[in-house]
């Protein structure tokens, strides 16, 4: 797994990304299908005469290609099995065999130096059973670079072979790829590095505790290479023994429990006791986007708990964060969770706008709190039915400060009534009970499958069906030529499954109205045209030469129905 400590004691301090460097592909960890390929491929003799290597930054594409190289030369071989370090295997790991040449693409992009790999190709190897040409960052090359490279990549003398690596692989030619045999070395698993960096840590003498293995693993997002890199610097930090709270002073990073607490505070509509912790934060030493892009992971956190209860078994996590995330999920309703990561994507971005990242921060966190007391739009549209008068104000709801555990668990917080899931426990949306609806027109329907959030369906209807008449009970219409076979029977089932009434769909074979989106674009256009002619935005385009005109919508239809009085009396009093 490691390279041998004498070579680099004799060479001063060798960082942990170098020294623990695969030299065989049993140590290339997370990347179980390049090797399988591979081995198979060598087994059975069918050597492809180029490769492709792309993934992102550490994931292991040089160490691969120079593995490869030694594969392709180790004695008896080509074979995945290496279990001598010979002296030429020694010399392709450390870049400096003869016959393995390594060209960084980035400092050399011209024709000339393709030139030379094409004059270069022509002479055997001197040492090693193949001549390999490894080309990092390929992506790099001129397009006549590429063009000159071609015809040799494609019929190449049978003792040379090609490996190239790229973190763009959309930038490389397609005429290039074709000719190669392509490997996606793939992100690598939370757990899978914090197994690897335990290990390193403990080949290093070092203690360290599991939080601080789950903070670096995280910071690596996938690379190997990244996160040797920061144990390295936390190994520094910490002397004999890494502690989460070092790392994370490290980092810039906030304890998770006190980002939970923000989330906490935020979600009862806390306003005050979400500023006093952004600031308590802040004093510690904590970055305010950074802080803020913690408390978007974990909205994500609670709202994919939500959707997928087993994610609660996801290593990179810490007990806290998988208790209390459950204990969210299960209080908090969806709508308020995607608002929550919304708004907080938007106030990201104004935080890096911003000079005070503070203040950009805590106006953030305001919004967030009193948008905890906003009714979600099924909310609305149940108070509307309902006759309940629309809020007026959107109020923070009460918070209950959470007290230290006694041993029974910690005390509940008071989302607010409009912050808990709205829908009854145990009962999903398909197995409400049944009603009657009286429909007027195919329009009346298509919001009514709409309601039933059957959106496909919806789509169908407003898009594929042409209303020719609707009465209790039946249904008359007319389908475009791309009308999927079954579309009428499905609407008819659902409707009686969802009405608790029989309905009979006709299908006629022509007439009737346009489809009612081509209805609403057609209205869309006319609108458009109607304003573009106004003679006021006709001087407004004149007087602003370039502006356009993005969209246009008709107001009116826009508004939900209310009484004028009740509004203009609503906006008196605010």
């Amino acid at each position: 797994m490691t390279e041998e400590a004498s070579g680099a004691s004799a060479h001063g301090y060798r960082v942990l990304a170098r020294k623990y460097r695969p030299r065989t592909f049993a140590d290339l960890i997370g990347q179980e299908a390049v090797v399988r390929t591979l081995s198979n491929a060598f087994a059975t003799g069918r050597i492809a005469q180029a490769y492709m290597l792309t993934g992102v930054r550490g994931v292991g594409k040089t160490t691969t290609a120079r593995l490869i190289a030694r594969a392709l030369n180790y004695p008896g071989g080509p074979s995945i099995e290496m279990p001598d370090v010979t002296p030429d295997c020694e010399a392709i790991l450390e870049s400096r065999h003869i016959d393995v040449i390594e060209m960084d693409a980035a400092s050399n992009t011209g024709v000339d130096d393709v030139r030379e790999i094409i004059e270069g190709v022509r002479y055997a190897p001197i040492q090693a059973r193949y001549k390999v040409y490894i080309i990092d960052e390929v992506h790099m090359l001129s397009k006549n670079a590429f063009n000159a490279l071609l015809k040799t990549l494609e019929e190449p003398p049978p003792h040379v072979k090609f490996i190239f690596a790229t973190t763009e692989i959309r930038k490389v030619p397609v005429t290039i790829l074709s000719r190669c045999q392509r490997f996606d070395l793939r992100r690598m698993d939370a757990e899978v590095l914090m197994q690897l960096f335990a290990k390193v840590a403990k080949a290093e003498s070092v203690a360290i505790e599991d939080d601080a293995l789950r903070m670096i693993a995280r910071a690596a997002e996938g690379s190997a290479r990244d996160g040797l890199s920061l144990l390295d610097q936390a190994i520094a930090y910490g002397s004999e023994t890494v502690k989460a709270a070092e790392v994370g002073a490290m980092l810039g990073l906030i304890d998770r429990t006190r980002v939970i607490e923000l989330f906490e505070a935020v979600m009862a509509g806390d306003a005050a006791a979400a500023i006093k912790e952004i600031e308590t934060q802040h004093e510690a030493g904590g970055d305010p986007h950074t802080i803020l892009s913690d408390l978007a992971d974990y909205v994500h956190w609670v709202t994919r708990l939500k959707v997928a209860p087993k994610a609660s078994g996801d290593a990179s996590r810490s007990e806290t964060e998988r208790q209390r995330g459950q204990e969210h999920a299960a209080k908090i309703s969806m709508p308020h969770l995607t608002r929550a990561w919304q708004m907080l994507l938007k106030g990201l971005k104004e935080i890096e706008l911003h000079s005070d990242q503070l203040m950009a921060a805590e106006m953030v966190l305001i919004r967030l709190a009193y948008a905890a007391g906003l009714p979600s739009g099924d909310d609305l549209v149940r108070m509307v039915r309902e006759g309940a008068p629309p809020p007026r104000e959107a109020r923070p709801a009460p918070r209950v400060e959470r007290e230290p555990d006694n041993g029974n668990g910690p005390p509940p917080v008071d989302y607010g009534q409009l912050a808990v899931a709205s829908e009854p426990a145990g009962e999903r949306p398909q197995e409400r009970s049944t009603e009657t609806r009286p429909f007027a027109h195919l329009s009346d329907v298509a919001a009514y499958v709409g309601e039933k959030r059957d959106i496909r369906l919806k789509n169908q209807i407003e898009n594929l069906m042409r209303h020719i008449r609707v009465s209790p009970g039946q249904i008359e219409v007319a389908l475009e030529a791309s009308a999927p076979p079954g579309l009428v029977n499905e609407l008819g089932r659902k409707l009686n499954e969802w009405t608790g009434q029989r309905w009979m769909v006709l299908v006629s074979r022509d007439g009737g109205e346009k489809p009612l989106a081509q209805q609403r674009q057609d209205k869309k256009d006319t609108i458009y045209r109607e304003t573009r002619e106004h003679p006021d935005v006709q001087a407004i385009l004149k007087r602003f030469p370039g502006a356009e005109i993005v969209d246009v919508r008709d107001f009116e239809s826009a508004v939900t129905p209310v009484d004028d009085m009740q509004i203009e009396k609503d906006t008196d009093e605010r």
